[in-house]
């Protein structure tokens, strides 16, 4: 299964992330399919620059995204947000 999925990179305690497609079961860091924009957390605002056309490409492929992609996949229009992460973590028991 192919996910969207943030890979690590920038110094010690200065995280920096690009947005990749890669196989569910590859390490974090490791191979990748493509590189499709960059996310930086440390930056006011925060920096989030993707490929629009390729990430839509990719999730009509199948592409999953994880958790944290899809929030931020949904914060930028392109899919709606997560029932979850909307939702709250209140539980309905």
């Amino acid at each position: 299964m192919l996910k969207l999925r943030l890979r690590r990179t920038g110094a010690k305690k200065q995280p920096a992330y690009r947005l990749v497609v890669a196989e569910s079961a590859s390490p974090r860091d490791g191979t990748f399919l493509e590189n499709l924009g960059h996310y930086n957390p440390l930056t006011q605002p925060t920096t989030f620059v993707i490929d629009e056309e390729r990430v839509r490409a990719w999730l009509q492929k199948g592409a999953q995204p994880t958790d944290w992609v899809a929030r931020l996949l949904a914060a930028r229009g392109i899919i709606e947000a997560p029932a979850h992460a909307a939702s709250g973590a209140a539980s309905d028991e």
